[in-house]
């Protein structure tokens, strides 16, 4: 597919009510289908400045590139919809390409990479008010959490407050949690099973009800453990695509075991699948799409 950027450019300048209209119109479905299950690409990176697939720094810089790379993935077989913020979403609904798939908004970007004030993860992005008005599915938002960082503080409580607002609104919220520290400057997640497990339960009990929150984990550093976190809590849980490496199949081996697990009902992936260290964007969605 070929994406015109003078096309949509055009429409934005002269037509800004065109996003409103191609909302309006668009036609939606359920979270879950009839397979019980979620493949849904991710493409919310750039918000937070996080532009980088491997080697490439600024890979995802290239909207024309990104945008086609999404639309391709997401005229896959079995692929349910996209995760990503304003920007973007407006950019596939002017193309048509949300039709009959779950659309994301992503809600805190403020948490620029590499900043000083990373941990204090603004909400800078969807409110909840903006995924009701746009008939959008559901939200996400990101939850880093370093004990030696007082910004953590702000972004735990202002993700509270997003579950309370969502849920009033019957929204699902899909809630990324993560203990994180900063190693030479550099904010670096731990996926050891301690700390997947206490990120879970921090997680699962932020507002007043947990009714629409679902969670975005990871996979941990030793697959095998993922049973045992995921005893930690009831709710429902999509898996964390992650970072793109050199090895193209181990990502793909880490998510199979855990998609067997009873409480995680598919897969959320960004740049593993939109930028595939081997071979094509459809050959990796498909691969993907057959794990679950």
């Amino acid at each position: 597919m070929s994406i015109s950027i003078s096309d949509l450019v055009t429409v934005r300048a002269r037509h800004p009510e065109a996003v409103a209209e191609a909302a309006d119109r668009r036609r939606r479905r359920r979270l879950l289908g009839d397979s019980g299950r979620l493949m849904i690409i991710a493409a919310d990176h750039p918000a937070r400045g996080s532009l980088a697939v491997g080697d490439r720094a600024f890979a995802m810089a290239n909207r024309a590139d990104l945008l086609e790379r999404l639309c391709v993935a997401l005229s896959r077989p079995g692929v349910d919809g996209v995760l990503a913020t304003a920007d973007v979403l407006e950019d596939l609904l002017l193309l048509g390409a949300l039709e009959d798939k779950v659309v994301m908004g992503s809600m805190n970007r403020g948490g620029l990479a590499g900043a000083c004030f990373e941990l204090d993860d603004r909400f800078t992005g969807h409110r909840p008010q903006d995924i009701e008005r746009l008939h959008f599915d559901a939200g996400k938002l990101l939850l880093r959490l370093d004990y030696d960082d007082p910004g953590s503080l702000r972004t735990m409580e202002s993700a509270a407050r997003a579950v309370d607002a969502m849920a009033e609104r019957r929204l699902p919220l899909f809630v990324e949690p993560f203990i994180s520290r900063r190693v030479g400057g550099r904010v670096r997640n731990d996926l050891s099973a301690g700390a997947v497990t206490t990120s879970v339960a921090v997680a699962a009990g932020l507002g007043g009800t947990s009714a629409y929150t679902w969670l975005k984990l990871p996979v941990t550093d030793d697959p095998g453990d993922m049973a045992a976190v995921l005893e930690t809590s009831t709710l429902p849980v999509v898996l964390l695509g992650g970072e793109v490496g050199a090895d193209r199949e181990g990502p793909y081996d880490k998510w199979r075991k855990a998609l067997s697990l009873p409480t995680v009902f598919g897969l959320v992936a960004g740049r593993t699948l939109l930028y595939p260290a081997g071979g094509s964007v459809e050959e990796a969605v498909d691969i993907a799409v057959g794990l679950l």
